[in-house]
């Protein structure tokens, strides 16, 4: 037996037995207790410990090397092939005197995510040894006890506070699209008039640990909200659909990639198998004659800022909304510089920017923030877009059919 097979097969029991440097704003969140979320207790030893019981854990299995040394196993949520997104998040303590190693190993995948650590104890005893190989990380943590993940831990109860401030910001009202399979709720912030003709629509979150996206997404819907709320956009011509957290399930349980049902949600547009691309579309599909959708935005992360827009495929209208809107603005933005790849990527495959623009002949770009850019120029960048993309839509529709 290979050495990938004997792998897999590892992955594979782990899978059937229910396995599953920044600094944090605020620690993570307990799961509520009407969810459920796998069984998973963690490492213990007379010297440390490493736990996933929290919103947000990996679905990790670990095991005790030394009294100080802790490993802990990175598997996907389901079998391959999957994004090479290995997600990990774990709870630690180390007993005063000495530090606290945790080896953290993925399972057939290169490393991605440089930990980031909200904890109590010295940060400046804070290490980190990435693997020749990439196979995995050493992080070397100070006596005390904290939180360590891939990305800032962006969970349930950051997407409630934002909630509250797209609708105190925008003068809007919160919809229930559908519950994922887990029974969480599906939600949306809908701004605008119900009868405005032109409905965009801004999804977030189907991958899970693509938080620097969500970052972009947050700054982008509250300008928006704003923008709707003074009256520059016109709430009679435009409505908006902003669904922050698609993947509720994936971001509570830790997955890489994929919604509890074991599918990547960005591949299931146009089989809707799931109940939460269902969901969007349903809602969409119940709007009232003469609202159509205009455009489509998917809010990502990948290894640099990015825009996967239409390539030849893209209609006169959807042409010239992207001269208007990104074109000759990749390095307007300090700390933001962005590529635009204009491509029919992975036609045929489900993903949400190929459905939209197939179904409505819209323009539909997917939105990817680097997973290493500085927040606040994500940010800067996002709110910068969200107020020129009106302007830009109103000139790409002008004398446009039904517009």
């Amino acid at each position: 037996m290979g050495r990938r097979t004997r792998l897999w097969n590892m992955f594979a029991a782990l899978v059937a037995g229910g396995a599953g440097a920044a600094v944090f704003a605020q620690a993570p969140d307990s799961p509520p207790a009407r969810f459920s979320k796998p069984a998973l207790t963690g490492c213990h030893t007379v010297q440390g410990s490493v736990h996933f019981d929290f919103e947000g854990a990996s679905r990790s299995t670990c095991y005790v090397e030394d009294e100080r040394t802790i490993s802990i196993m990175v598997v996907p949520e389901h079998l391959p092939p999957i994004n090479p997104s290995p997600w990990y998040a774990f709870r630690y303590k180390a007993a005063e005197g000495a530090k606290l190693t945790v080896n953290v190993r993925y399972l057939g995948v290169r490393h991605r995510y440089a930990p980031k650590w909200y904890g109590r104890g010295d940060p400046a005893s804070l290490s980190v040894a990435v693997a020749k190989d990439g196979g995995g990380i050493a992080i070397t943590l100070p006596p005390g006890e904290g939180v360590v993940s891939g990305q800032p831990l962006v969970t349930s109860a950051h997407y409630a506070k934002l909630q509250e401030q797209l609708l105190q910001a925008g003068n809007g009202s919160t919809t229930l699209l559908g519950h994922s399979h887990d029974g969480r709720p599906v939600e949306a912030v809908h701004l605008g008039n119900a009868d405005a003709p032109r409905l965009v629509i801004l999804l977030g979150r189907q991958h899970p640990p693509e938080v620097t996206g969500a970052t972009a997404m947050d700054a982008f819907s509250l300008t928006i909200a704003k923008l709707v709320r003074s009256g520059a956009i016109d709430r009679n011509r435009y409505q908006f659909l902003i669904v922050p957290l698609l993947n509720p399930d994936g971001v509570a349980r830790g997955h890489w990639r994929a919604n509890l049902g074991g599918v990547d949600l960005n591949r299931d547009w146009g089989a809707f198998t799931q109940p939460e691309t269902r969901a969007v579309v349903d809602w969409i599909r119940r709007r009232p004659a003469g609202v159509r959708p205009v455009l489509m935005l998917d809010f990502h992360s990948t290894n640099r800022n990015l825009f996967y827009v239409q390539g030849d495929e893209a209609s006169p209208q959807g042409k010239t909304f992207l001269e208007a809107w990104l074109n000759g603005k990749e390095t307007a933005f300090n700390g933001y510089p962005f590529e635009i790849e204009p491509r029919d990527a992975n036609p045929g495959s489900g993903t949400t920017k190929n459905w939209f623009h197939a179904t409505y002949g819209i323009p539909a770009f997917t939105y990817e923030a680097g997973d290493n850019t500085d927040p606040a120029a994500i940010r800067n960048a996002a709110e910068a877009l969200a107020t020129t993309m009106i302007p830009a839509l109103d000139s790409s529709l002008r004398g446009a059919p039904g517009q």
